[in-house]
C-alpha cells in the first residue's frame, strides 16, 4: 500500500520510524520539515505540501488538536485542496468525539473512510515497543491496515467497533492518566513529609499490586526531577476537559476527574507567577510535583537515585 503520514512530532516521528523499519515505504509531511528529515535515512520521502499526499492508499495523521486535523485535511493547501483524495485516513490524534464525527462526515462526502486510531503511550513507549492502539470505524478498513498499525503498536491493537468508539476509549484512558499521576504525586508527598524518601516509597508502590508500567515509567521523573516533556500539562488539561464534556453528554458523574482537572489548572496558573512561565509549562506534566510540594510545605530536590523505567524488559 502507498502510505502517507502527516504529523511527525514526538509521537508521530517515533511511530513513523517503526513503520519504516518494518519495511513499509512512506511519503511524509511535517509543518517543521527539519524535524522529520532524519526519517529519510530509513526510506521515508518528505513532501513540501499536504496535498502531495492526496493520492496515497492510506494516510496516517498524528496532530495536536481537531482544528489542526481539519485545517490539514480541508484547509488551503490541505490534503483535499487539489482534487485528489486518499482512499483511507487513519487518525491517531487525541480529539473529541464531536470533532471526530465532523471530520468523518466531511471525509465521507468525498468517499473517504476514517479510522479513529488513538494510542496509549509516548515516544519512549513507541521506541521500546510498548505502544498500544484502540481503533474504531469500518471493519473492512481496519482489516486492511491492521498490520501497519501493529508495526508501531506491537503491544496490542484493539478494534472496538464503528464510529467514534475509539475516541471515548482514548478520552477515558487519558482521564485515568491524569487522575493516576495526580494521586501518585499526592501520596508520594505524603510519604516524603512523613520522612520516607521518594525513591523508596515509589519502589514499594511499583513492586506492589498497585504498580503499573505507567507508575514505573513516571517514577524517575518524580525521584530525580527530570521534567523532559512527554506530555504537557496544557494537553493533559485538554483531555480532562474532553472527559468532563463526555461525562455531561452521557450523564455520567466524574467527580474525581473534576477535582483532578482543578489541580492541573492550579499548576498551570502557578506558571503565571514565575519569571519564565513558558518554560514551566513546556515541561512534563509530572512537574505538578513541584506545585503540590509548595502547597504541602515540602521541599523538592533531585534524589539522584537510579530508577528503572519499566522499559528495560
Amino acid at each position: 500500500m502507498q502510505i502517507g503520514w502527516i504529523g511527525l512530532g514526538r509521537m508521530g516521528y517515533a511511530m513513523a520510524e517503526r513503520v519504516l523499519k518494518a519495511g513499509h515505504t512512506m511519503r511524509m509531511w511535517n509543518r517543521t520539515r527539519a524535524k522529520a528529515a532524519p526519517l529519510e535515512a530509513f526510506g521515508g520521502q518528505l513532501v513540501d505540501h499536504p496535498h502531495e499526499l492526496a493520492n496515497v492508499d492510506v494516510l496516517f495523521m498524528m496532530l495536536a488538536t481537531g482544528k489542526d486535523l481539519e485545517h490539514v485535511l480541508f484547509g488551503a493547501g490541505g490534503v483535499l485542496s487539489t482534487g485528489g483524495k486518499p482512499k483511507l485516513v487513519v487518525d491517531c490524534s487525541s480529539i473529541g468525539m464531536d470533532e471526530s464525527l465532523s471530520v468523518r462526515e466531511r471525509l465521507a462526502e468525498h468517499g473517504i473512510a476514517l479510522l479513529a486510531a488513538p494510542v496509549s503511550g509516548n515516544g519512549h513507549c513507541v521506541r521500546a515497543g510498548k505502544l498500544s492502539s484502540v481503533v474504531s470505524g469500518p471493519r473492512a478498513a481496519f482489516d486492511q491496515v491492521e498490520a501497519i498499525i501493529t508495526a508501531y503498536a506491537p503491544k496490542g491493537v484493539t478494534y472496538v467497533g464503528e464510529g467514534e468508539l475509539a475516541r471515548i476509549c482514548k478520552i477515558a484512558h487519558n482521564v485515568m492518566l491524569g487522575v493516576v499521576i495526580e494521586n501518585l504525586i499526592e501520596i508520594t508527598l505524603l510519604a516524603q513529609k512523613a520522612g520516607v524518601p521518594r525513591h523508596a516509597f515509589l519502589a514499594f508502590m511499583n513492586n506492589s499490586v498497585m504498580g503499573s508500567l505507567f507508575t514505573k515509567y513516571k517514577s524517575n521523573a518524580l525521584v530525580n526531577c527530570d521534567w523532559s516533556p512527554t506530555f504537557t500539562p496544557e494537553l493533559l488539561r485538554k483531555d480532562m476537559e474532553l472527559g468532563l464534556e463526555a461525562g455531561r453528554a452521557l450523564g455520567v458523574p466524574l467527580p474525581v476527574t473534576a477535582a483532578t482537572k482543578e489541580v492541573i489548572q492550579m499548576h498551570i496558573g502557578t506558571a503565571a507567577t514565575l519569571a519564565d512561565p513558558a518554560t514551566y509549562l513546556a515541561a512534563d506534566f509530572a512537574r505538578m510535583l513541584e506545585t503540590l510540594a509548595t502547597a504541602s510545605g515540602v521541599r523538592i530536590t533531585p534524589e539522584d537515585v537510579p530508577v528503572p523505567t519499566g522499559f528495560e524488559d
